[in-house]
């Protein structure tokens, strides 16, 4: 009893009237709740901004009316071709890439989505989608959309029409090819997200601040120091958070211009001299009316979000808010950035990303593999996907993918094993010793050091991956491998002999 009655004190009931209108027209133009929703924003103006308004925080509560799984749209923006990522995009989209052991980088956006009542999500892509394609199939496919709920997460692939001869040129163009499809949804809003970025958030809190500010977009915004800020697109806002000037990676004087003060955004005193500048995440609320007149009226050749588009409409006039996300975010664009984002699980006492928060966890396909066995095995440090086969080995700072096989007296330290995708018999390990192959996973007394093995990669007996000569970069593809920012990268379904020293 007591709960319920904090609970009636913390949120006001419906009207019966509003419950009876709900309930008899569910097909209600959302629209119009927006137009009522701004009329009344306008009539109390000045508004009022509090860091609860407009920042992401966990002791905020959100009471989104309508409801975001009725009136928001998920769009997931799959990204271009990873050159950066390569060789690990060689056979697979960007956002099918592995991640922290059991995952694909596709889970967390579209995690963050399911957490967030977000239940209706798109995903944008263009290149090798076919494992894409799978994992969202197998992971989502069967698991949002019971009885009177029309969620869903389908993958929509660069087609070309009579209207759109080309490819997806940009974000922007993206989005544009298939507004067709997406303005028959009756939403409110879309939520543009990226594919390859880790982080959690919970998008309710940011779609309620795009509401309560009546702003036509919102722009997430992360603060952060001088040393990081040459890195990103910069935002200026206005003491009620509007951004009024952009500026891609500035320099010198520049740069210095672009400063601002955090804590209209909601940050304290003291971190915001910290944070002096805010960078724009790629993440985006568009009103669902502004984002059509955009794309075909007043941008119909832009092919980028952040470069032209959000600008352009600043410059018009329209009312662009950014809005604070103060927390863990790392953009997975490059080989290095993604080595450290998956180590960073294995840190101590509090790893950089957490997937063990029960409160908004992170979904994947469920595979029904067995525990790992480690047999004999000294591990420190690292994380252990399901259903792997340890023996006699020594593992150190490092994270091993699912169904990893790895051999008696092999040493892996600070590395990424993403496993494999299948298992080998007994019939098959046998018919390959007899011929001399080598099986899938880490062969006896193998040395791996600061590199990352892709999946089903068969590592002979004896080879060292230990980077000996230091060298920053180098593609041998041929040989199955790159080394990137000195990392070294095995490529999928690769084979490295016996004896190799790299």
């Amino acid at each position: 009893m007591a709960m319920m009655a904090m609970g009636a004190a913390s949120w006001a009931p419906i009207p019966a009237p509003a419950r009876a209108a709900a309930a008899f027209y569910p097909g209600r133009d959302l629209a119009a709740a927006r137009r009522r929703r701004g009329a009344a924003a306008a009539a109390r103006r000045p508004f009022v901004f509090t860091p609860r308004a407009v920042s992401d925080s966990r002791s905020s509560q959100t009471c989104l009316d309508p409801d975001a799984s009725t009136s928001v749209l998920g769009i997931i923006l799959g990204g271009g071709a990873g050159t950066r990522l390569y060789p690990l995009t060689k056979k697979r989209a960007k956002p099918a890439v592995p991640l922290g052991a059991n995952y694909r980088l596709i889970d967390i956006p579209v995690s963050n989505c399911l957490n967030s009542n977000v239940s209706k999500i798109y995903v944008l892509t263009q290149f090798n989608s076919a494992s894409l394609n799978r994992h969202l199939s197998r992971a989502y496919g069967n698991n949002i959309s019971g009885y009177k709920n029309e969620g869903f997460v389908e993958v929509l692939a660069a087609q070309q029409s009579p209207e759109n001869p080309n490819w997806f040129q940009g974000t922007a163009d993206a989005v544009r090819q298939y507004l067709w499809l997406f303005e028959e949804h009756n939403v409110m809003e879309f939520l543009i997200l990226a594919g390859d970025h880790l982080y959690r958030m919970d998008y309710q809190k940011f779609i309620q601040a795009h509401r309560e500010t009546d702003a036509d977009i919102t722009v997430a915004a992360l603060p952060m120091d001088e040393e990081r800020a040459t890195a990103f697109g910069l935002m200026k806002i206005d003491d009620e958070g509007r951004i009024i000037e952009f500026a891609e990676k500035p320099k010198g004087e520049k740069l210095k211009s672009m400063m601002v003060d955090t804590t209209i955004l909601g940050l304290d005193t003291e971190r915001a001299k910290e944070l002096p500048y805010i960078a724009s995440m790629g993440i985006y609320v568009f009103s669902k009316d502004v984002m059509l007149k955009l794309l075909r009226q007043n941008f119909p050749a832009a092919n980028d979000f952040g470069s032209e588009v959000i600008p352009g409409a600043t410059e018009i006039g329209m009312r662009v808010q950014a809005y604070l996300y103060d927390g863990y975010w790392e953009d997975i664009g490059t080989i290095e950035a993604f080595y450290n984002a998956n180590l960073g699980i294995t840190k101590k006492p509090v790893p950089d990303f957490s997937f063990y928060d029960r409160s908004a966890p992170i979904y994947t396909q469920p595979r029904y593999l067995p525990p790992s066995k480690v047999l004999d095995a000294d591990v420190t440090d690292s994380v252990i996907g399901e259903g792997c086969v340890i023996r006699h080995c020594t593992i150190n700072h490092s994270v091993v993918g699912l169904r990893s096989c790895i051999s008696e007296g092999a040493v892996i330290e600070d590395s990424l094993l993403m496993g494999a995708d299948y298992y080998e018999t007994e019939t098959d390990k046998k018919a390959l010793s007899e011929t001399g192959g080598i099986p899938i996973g880490i062969g006896k007394n193998a040395h791996i050091r600061k590199a990352i093995i892709d999946k089903n990669a068969r590592i002979g007996e004896n080879v060292k991956i230990i980077n000996v000569d230091n060298i920053q970069e180098a593609s041998r593809e041929t040989d199955g491998y790159f080394i990137k920012s000195g990392i070294v990268t095995v490529i999928k379904d690769a084979l490295i002999p016996s004896g190799t020293v790299i």
